[in-house]
C-alpha cells in the first residue's frame, strides 16, 4: 500500500483513538463526578486525582499515554518517516484535546503526547518522568511540570536519538500552546496546585444528657 495512504489512515486512526476520553470513562465506571464539570473542568489525570484519588488518576494516566504510544509505535514498526510519525502523534493528541465522541471537549493532551514520545526509548521516557516529578515537587504545579518537560523533550531527544527531534518538537509545541490559559493563571496567582482528593469528615454529633 502507498506510504501516503498508510500515513493518512494512521492519522485518522490515531485521532479516533485519542478521542476516547479515559478520564470520562474511568469516572463513569467508578461513580465519580464528570471531570469536565468538576474540579478544574479538565478531563485529565491531574483533575481526576483531585476528584477521585490516586488509583483513578493512575488508570487515566495509563490509558491516556497508551492512546499516544500505540499509534506512534505502530507507525514506527511499519517504517514511516519522522515527519509522518509526528503527524500521527499530534493527531492522537488532537483527538484527546478535541474528542469526537465527547463533544469535542477534552484535556491538555500532555499524557497522550508523552505516551507518543515513550516508544522512542525508555531513556527518553525516564527523562520526561523525572523532569515532571522534580518540577511538581519544587513548584506543586502540574502545569509547570508539564511545560518544563515539554520544553526539555526536544533537547533530550537530540541527546538520545536525534532522528526523532521533529515529531517530539511538534508535540512539545502543541503542549505549550495548550497551556496558554495556565500561563495566564500563573501570572496572576490563580493556578491550582496538585493535591489529592481529601475525604470529607462528618462533624461529630454531641449527645444531650
Amino acid at each position: 500500500m502507498n506510504t501516503v495512504i498508510v500515513t493518512i489512515l494512521m492519522i485518522i486512526a490515531a485521532y479516533l483513538a485519542g478521542s476516547i476520553s479515559s478520564a470520562v470513562l474511568v469516572c463513569k465506571i467508578r461513580g465519580l463526578p464528570d471531570p469536565r464539570t468538576s474540579g478544574s473542568g479538565n478531563p485529565g489525570a491531574t483533575n481526576v486525582l483531585r476528584i477521585g484519588g490516586v488509583s483513578s488518576a493512575i488508570l487515566v494516566l495509563f490509558f491516556d499515554m497508551l492512546k499516544g504510544a500505540l499509534p506512534s509505535y505502530l507507525g514506527y514498526k511499519i517504517g514511516l518517516d519522522a515527519a509522518s510519525l509526528g503527524f500521527i502523534a499530534v493527531s492522537a493528541c488532537l483527538g484527546h484535546i478535541f474528542p469526537l465522541f465527547f463533544g469535542f471537549k477534552g484535556g491538555k493532551g500532555v499524557a497522550t503526547a508523552f505516551g507518543a514520545m515513550a516508544p522512542i526509548g525508555g531513556d527518553l521516557a525516564l527523562c520526561l518522568i523525572v523532569t515532571w516529578i522534580v518540577f511538581v515537587l519544587i513548584t506543586r504545579y502540574s502545569s509547570v511540570a508539564a511545560m518544563a518537560a515539554a520544553t526539555l523533550a526536544p533537547f533530550y531527544t537530540w541527546w538520545l536519538d536525534d532522528r526523532f527531534i521533529l515529531p517530539v518538537a511538534m508535540l512539545s509545541t502543541l503542549i505549550l500552546i495548550r497551556h496558554k490559559d495556565n500561563i495566564a493563571r500563573l501570572r496572576i496567582g490563580e493556578e491550582s496546585k496538585v493535591s489529592r482528593k481529601r475525604s470529607i469528615k462528618k462533624p461529630n454529633s454531641s449527645k444531650k444528657s
